[in-house]
C-alpha cells in the first residue's frame, strides 16, 4: 500500500510517499519547501502568505515525489494530510488538495494529527523504536511528555502551562536581536558562550509533577538583557548559552522523571527542538547511565515534513487503528489535543 502524505500546517510544505509491506513502512521519496526566507522580513510567520505559498508549492512537490519514487498518480492507494493543529488557512490548503486528489483518483483519504506525525517520525529512522516508550514532544508551541503504548495509545504525563520550549528559544532569540527563526540562531550563538555566565531560572523543576513552564525564563532573559544595556552585544553569546542550558536542563530532568514514573526503558524525542545538539548530548548521557535507549528522527525530519504525515497514516492503517474514508467532505482542526487521537 502506497500512502501519499501532505503537510501544510505552518511554514513548510511537505509531500512524501511511504509504502507499507515491511514490519515498519518505508519512505520511498519526499520533498520539502521551507518558507523561512519569505517570513524573515516580518520576524515571524504571516498566515496569509503561508497559505498562498502552500498553494503554489504542493502540486509541484507531489509531482517531484512521484517522479523520484518511480510512481504514477494511479499507484497511490491512500492520500493523507495534516488535519491539525496549525494555521487554519494553511491546513485548508493541504486538506483541500488531498481530498481533491482522493476524489479524482477514487482513493480514500485520512486526516492526521500533526503531533502524532512528530511522535511517530522516529519510525522513519534507521533505528526505529519499539513500543512502549516515553515520548518528549518539543514542537513549536507544544512541549509534552507522553506514555506511548502503541499507535493511538497515548497517555499525557505532563505539558507546558504557558510558553513551550520552542517558544522560549524563539522569543529569547528575538530579545537578543537574533531574528527569525530564532531557535537555531540562539543555539548556534550559544556554542560560543559560557552556559554558567548567568543564573537563569528552571521553572517547575521541583514541582513534583511533569508539567513545564517557560514564560518565566523568557522574562528573566529580558530582565538580564536590560541589565546589561550597552554591554549586551559583548555578552550576547553567554546569555544565549545560559538560556539554552536552562531550557535543556528542564527538558532532560523532566524526561528522566517521566522514565522513573513509568518504569520504561525506552524514550523517543521528536519535534523541531529535538534537533538541538545540547539536548541530544545531555539526554543521551543521562539515559546511558540508566540503560535507557533514546530514539530520534533523522535531523532533516525533526522539522515539519510530509514523511511524518505519511508514516503516521500508514502506521494507523497498518495497526487497524483507523480506516481511511471514501468521503471527501473535510474540515480542519487548528486546535486539536493529541489526547483526542486514540485507538478504537
Amino acid at each position: 500500500m502506497k500512502v501519499l502524505g501532505i503537510e501544510s500546517s505552518c511554514d513548510e510544505t511537505g509531500v512524501a510517499l511511504v509504502e507499507t509491506g515491511a514490519v515498519v513502512p518505508q519512505l520511498r521519496a519526499q520533498a520539502l519547501h521551507s518558507q523561512v526566507d519569505m517570513h524573515q522580513a516580518y520576524g515571524g510567520v504571516v498566515p496569509e502568505l503561508a497559505s498562498r505559498d502552500h498553494i503554489r508549492r504542493v502540486l509541484p512537490l507531489a509531482q517531484q515525489v512521484l517522479r523520484e519514487a518511480g510512481c504514477e498518480l494511479a499507484d497511490i492507494d491512500v492520500v493523507a494530510y495534516t488535519r491539525g493543529p496549525g494555521l487554519a488557512g494553511a491546513l485548508l490548503v493541504g486538506a483541500g488538495i488531498a481530498c481533491a486528489l482522493g476524489a479524482a483518483l477514487g482513493r480514500p483519504v485520512l486526516g492526521v494529527h500533526h503531533l502524532e506525525g512528530h511522535l511517530l517520525s522516529p519510525f522513519l529512522s534507521a533505528d526505529p523504536p519499539e513500543f512502549p516508550f516515553v515520548a518528549l514532544l518539543v514542537s513549536g508551541g507544544h512541549t509534552q511528555l507522553m506514555e506511548v503504548d502503541g499507535v493511538g495509545q497515548y497517555l499525557l504525563l505532563g505539558e507546558t502551562i504557558d510558553d513551550a520550549a520552542g517558544e522560549a528559544f524563539d522569543k529569547s532569540a528575538k530579545l537578543l536581536g537574533l531574528g527569525y527563526p530564532g531557535g537555531p540562531a540562539l543555539s548556534e550563538l550559544a556554542q560560543q558562550g559560557d552556559a554558567t555566565a548567568f543564573k537563569l531560572p528552571r521553572p517547575l523543576l521541583h514541582s513534583g509533577d511533569l508539567d513545564f513552564s517557560f514564560a518565566g525564563l523568557k522574562t528573566a532573559v529580558l530582565v538580564q538583557a536590560k541589565k546589561l544595556g550597552v554591554d549586551l552585544a559583548a555578552r550576547k553569546a553567554d546569555l544565549a548559552a545560559s538560556t539554552e542550558a536552562a531550557i535543556v536542563d528542564v527538558l532532560v530532568r523532566k524526561s528522566l522523571a517521566a522514565l522513573d514514573r513509568t518504569g520504561l526503558k525506552r524514550m523517543v524525542v521528536a519535534g523541531g527542538v529535538g534537533a538541538n545538539r545540547l539536548l541530544r548530548e545531555q539526554l543521551n548521557a543521562a539515559c546511558a547511565k540508566r540503560h535507557v535507549r533514546v530514539h530520534y528522527p533523522e535531523l532533516h525530519l525533526c522539522t515539519d515534513n510530509g514523511a511524518m504525515i505519511a508514516m503516521a497514516a500508514a502506521l494507523r492503517i497498518q495497526a487497524g487503528v483507523e480506516a481511511p474514508r471514501l468521503t471527501y467532505a473535510f474540515d480542519v482542526k487548528p486546535r486539536w489535543a493529541l489526547g483526542e487521537v486514540v485507538s478504537g
